[in-house]
């Protein structure tokens, strides 16, 4: 098919945003003004919600037969690996101007406050990367992670984040009548906790203690001891304060995307007994944007419904889902927002009643304020049923394939990273388990594989 991506060369934008840092740097040193130490939150919090209303939407897709070529283009792979020693090149020059320089302690924190924002979109190219089955991207993706100490997003994501998303059993994902200040830590702390959950069940399964090196958890959190403690070590003690700034702004920005995307939205409970579970998520489970300037710089994560049904899916293929539910503005513009708790109120809780055709009890609500939103938001509707009749019946085979992704689970091979040895019957393996690759499906979905 004849088909032509208008954003290609839109994506190298992207690869500007590492070199913020520079200009910073540049633009004090030509007009001794410290106001250009904190380009990073005037571009990023400033321009670019400019930009996305200047500019506009495109909700253009690319058609089922060019999305395998599309994704096998080392032309858009390279752009997001690119963005990693441009990114850790601003850090070490800002560092070095932190501790060597003659700047003010405000102009310091203004360069690392830059270097934060640097560190958050790098965040947002590990979670690009950390999706994908190559190891070298999994490994580049924690390298990205480790300039902001937040190493263990990268299992917490994939492996449960994707699976309980748009649930009350989600950290990362935000309530009706949570401000952003309120979830920053529950979701902060509930992230290192899930995490460090996730990789002690896999190495129980494997009947192994979990503090060893090949745990996801420890050896993303040993790169930062590495990055920090290079820095030190090169700089001195006294740049530690800033190290840990620019890591808290970083963490705070992705953060702030989080409480966006999935902010009130809540899955269904489906089947019974045995085989209840949370529905599959749908895209009418993530919020989005098709704002360009936003989308251009984060790698089309404003696609968030066509990500969580695709995670391994790149980023230059993701497509608009007509009947996802729609952000006003894009990601830029919806952090300001977000500060600002009693506007985000006004703009997005009628947007989460209006998802729900005026019942606002089927919205993912804070607990202990869940009658008080539900006065204030009355409705006169009929609870909603269970979506679908049941959850499918798990089935027993030798070889078994995720259709979400297509990973494959053969009897005779087992798993040994996920703790299963080979001759592991499926039976035998968690019902709670997901597959390892996408995180979206669950052992019940899981399908037999013939000859």
């Amino acid at each position: 098919m004849t088909w032509t991506d208008r954003k290609r060369y839109l994506w190298l934008v992207a690869l500007l945003m590492p070199l913020l840092p520079f200009a910073a740097v540049g633009l004090h040193a030509a007009t001794d003004q410290g106001v250009w130490l904190w380009l990073g939150p005037i571009v990023i919090l400033g321009v670019v919600p400019l930009l996305d209303l200047a500019v506009g939407l495109d909700p253009s897709s690319p058609p089922d037969g060019v999305i395998r070529e599309l994704e096998a283009d080392r032309y858009y792979r390279w752009i997001t690996w690119a963005f990693l020693p441009l990114q850790y090149a601003g850090f070490l020059l800002a560092m070095h101007v932190v501790a060597r320089g003659d700047l003010t302690t405000g102009e310091k924190v203004g360069l690392a406050v830059t270097v934060g924002f640097v560190a958050g979109l790098g965040i947002n190219t590990a979670h690009e990367l950390g999706h994908k089955r190559e190891s070298i991207e999994r490994w580049l993706s924690k390298a990205a992670l480790a300039q902001s100490a937040y190493g263990h997003f990268y299992i917490e994501h994939n492996r449960g984040h994707h699976v309980r998303v748009a649930t009350p059993d989600d950290p990362a994902s935000s309530r009706v009548g949570e401000s952003f200040y309120a979830f920053w830590p529950r979701t902060v702390l509930g992230s290192v906790r899930s995490a460090w959950g996730i990789e002690v069940r896999r190495y129980a399964r494997r009947r192994q203690s979990p503090w060893r090196i090949g745990n996801d958890v420890l050896n993303a959190w040993l790169m930062t001891l590495v990055v920090f403690g290079a820095v030190l070590a090169w700089l001195g003690v006294g740049v530690l304060p800033f190290l840990v700034l620019q890591a808290l702004v970083g963490l705070t920005l992705l953060e702030a995307v989080n409480y966006l995307e999935h902010y009130g939205l809540l899955r269904s409970r489906v089947g019974s007994g045995d085989h209840e579970r949370w529905e599959r998520v749908e895209p009418r489970h993530s919020w989005n944007s098709n704002n360009i300037a936003t989308n251009v710089l984060l790698y089309h994560l404003q696609r968030h419904s066509d990500h969580h049904a695709n995670p391994t899916r790149r980023y230059q293929a993701l497509r608009d889902v007509a009947d996802a539910p729609a952000l006003p503005t894009g990601y830029a513009g919806m952090i300001l927002l977000a500060l600002v708790p009693p506007a985000w109120r006004r703009v997005m809780d009628p947007r989460v009643l209006a998802h729900y055709d005026g019942d606002m009890g089927r919205a993912n609500l804070v607990p202990r304020k869940r009658s008080r939103i539900l006065a204030r938001y009355p409705s006169a509707a009929a609870p909603a049923a269970l979506v679908g009749a049941g959850a499918p019946v798990p089935v027993e085979a030798d070889v078994l394939a995720c259709p979400g992704c297509g990973y494959v689970y053969d009897v005779a091979l087992g798993d040994p990273r996920e703790g299963f040895e080979p001759g592991t019957p499926w039976s035998a393996v968690p019902d709670s388990w997901c597959c390892p690759d996408c995180g979206v499906r669950e052992k019940v979905d899981f399908v037999a594989v013939s000859g």
